[in-house]
Order: C-alpha cells, then sequence, then structure tokens
C-alpha cells in the first residue's frame, strides 16, 4: 500500500516554476462544505501548499452528460445545489468566482475530437464549489467546468486527461471531484462504522493501480469486474480520478491525501500528481 505523505511533504516538494500540479478531491457528502472536519481542513491547507493557479478546471461527479463533452464558458458561473434534504445554511452558500470564457472556448475546440460543444448554463455544481470554498476562500480564481461524457468508456476519460493535460504548462489547476469509492446504497450511518470490506478493497487497488501507472488495469472495466459494480453502482464518481490519472505523466510525483473510507462505502481518498523535483 502507498505511503500517505503530509501536506507538509507536499508543500516542501512544490515550486511555482513547475507545471501545475494535479488534483482530485474525494468530496464527499454536501455537509462537509459547511462542518468543520479533516476534510475540510485537510483541503485548506491543500489550497495553501499550492501554487496559485491562473484559472481552474473542474471535472465534476455531478455535470453528466451523453454522447458530449460539454464545457461551461458563462462569464459568471452560478452556485449551483444540486441536492436535496440539507439544511438551509448549505442552501445559503455561494462561491461567486468568476469564469473564464476565453479559456473556456478554446478548451471545448481542444477537445473537438471528443464532441466538445460550448455551454453556458450550467455553472458550478456541488462536486466543485463544495471544495473551491475551502481550497480558494476568496473565490479570486477564474473557474469553469468540464462535463463526463457518461456514453462513454471508461478510457475515454484517460484520453481526456491527456488532451488537456497541455493546460498545465499554462498555469491551469486539472481538479477532479469525486470518490475513489462511491456506493450509496451501502452507505450505513452513525460513528466508528466499520468500512465494507469491498469499499476497502477497491480503495487498496486503485491506490497501487495508480502508484504503478497502470491506468489500463483502472480503465479496464471487464478486468475490475464485480469489484467495480460494488464500489460504483454508476461510475459517475469513478470518471474525474480518471480524467486526472490521464493528465499526469511519468515526470510527475503521486501525493496521497485524505485515505479514509467515510460512511462504511465512500472513500474520501484524494491525490496529487506534481512534477518531481529536477524532472526535465
Amino acid at each position: 500500500m502507498p505511503a500517505t505523505r503530509t501536506l507538509d511533504d507536499l508543500k516542501n516538494s512544490l515550486s511555482p516554476s513547475d507545471r501545475t500540479p494535479l488534483v482530485f478531491l474525494g468530496h464527499g457528502s454536501p455537509m462537509n462544505a459547511i462542518q468543520d472536519s479533516a476534510y475540510s481542513r485537510a483541503w485548506t491547507e491543500l489550497g495553501k501548499s499550492l501554487p496559485r493557479p491562473k484559472a481552474i478546471l473542474v471535472v465534476s461527479a455531478h455535470w453528466m452528460t451523453r454522447g458530449t463533452t460539454l464545457v461551461d464558458v458563462s462569464a459568471m458561473p452560478k452556485t449551483i445545489h444540486d441536492f436535496y434534504g440539507f439544511p438551509d445554511e448549505l442552501f445559503a452558500q455561494q462561491y461567486p468566482a468568476q469564469g473564464a470564457p476565453d479559456l473556456a472556448r478554446e478548451v471545448a475546440s481542444l477537445l473537438a475530437s471528443h464532441h466538445a460543444e460550448e455551454d453556458d448554463t450550467w455553472g458550478l455544481d456541488h462536486g466543485a464549489w463544495t471544495v473551491l470554498k475551502f481550497l480558494y476562500p476568496g473565490a479570486d480564481v477564474p473557474v469553469f467546468q468540464v462535463s463526463i461524457d457518461m456514453s462513454r468508456g471508461l478510457d475515454h476519460q484517460l484520453e481526456i486527461g491527456r488532451t488537456l493535460s497541455a493546460l498545465r504548462d499554462r498555469g491551469v489547476l486539472i481538479l477532479g471531484s469525486g470518490n475513489v469509492v462511491h456506493n450509496l446504497r451501502a452507505v450505513e450511518w452513525g460513528k466508528n462504522v466499520k468500512p465494507h470490506d469491498f469499499a476497502l478493497e477497491f480503495d487498496r487497488l486503485f491506490a497501487d493501480k495508480l502508484t504503478d501507472r497502470d491506468f489500463t488495469a483502472l480503465a479496464d472495466r471487464a478486468g475490475l469486474g464485480t469489484l467495480l459494480k460494488m464500489a460504483h453502482p454508476s461510475v459517475d464518481h469513478y470518471l474525474p480520478a480518471l480524467t486526472v490519472a490521464g493528465a499526469s505523466d511519468a515526470r510527475d510525483d503521486l501525493t496521497f491525501m485524505t485515505d479514509a473510507i467515510d460512511l462504511a462505502a465512500v472513500s474520501m481518498r484524494s491525490f496529487v500528481f506534481h512534477a518531481r523535483q529536477g524532472a526535465a
């Protein structure tokens, strides 16, 4: 099992002159946005550690499309409260960051071969703003989202990541937001809940394959078999992790952050790819 580095370790290994890091965050429950938790504290510290990006491109589990990849080109993305049954305080949350219309249109052109289209009706769903409010609490970095095409295979998101990777040299932070394990049917409530065996197994498998850069195995639905189905009845929360993996390369180091299993069936594992010191 790969070791989990501390945020101090990560901060000491980052340089403003390097390629912009890649980040995947397990966002878990929307309640993390208004609670003081180990997760929200880790996101805050990560934001302080990362070089300040020129813009943020978010791939969230909560913007799903079919047959196309949409890119939000709005100038002021709205804060979307795409959930129900939560406290009023959560619905009152706003993240008033500006968009990046010109860059977003470039991205739509960049992804033209992936049936990308411009969109100005989306905004920032809770997969984006619930973590961004801790990473960049001033909402002072332009941000836009790119959807995930649920009609394509898992390897499609690796391809999306590879295509987007050039943006790292332009100061763009690619942020994936989902969960390495996400089975709401198997969630258990209460304190000191024991993780399901399948959740631990898939989380460990993912971490090992990611460390080995065996992304082909992570995108092999048949090879992952019933374990993938148990970890992800729907793969929407899995795909952003593949996008981030696809945008990385052999010059990157990998740092794991939070790796807890929450509510028995939701992995909060988060990770950062960042340029290896001295790598050309």
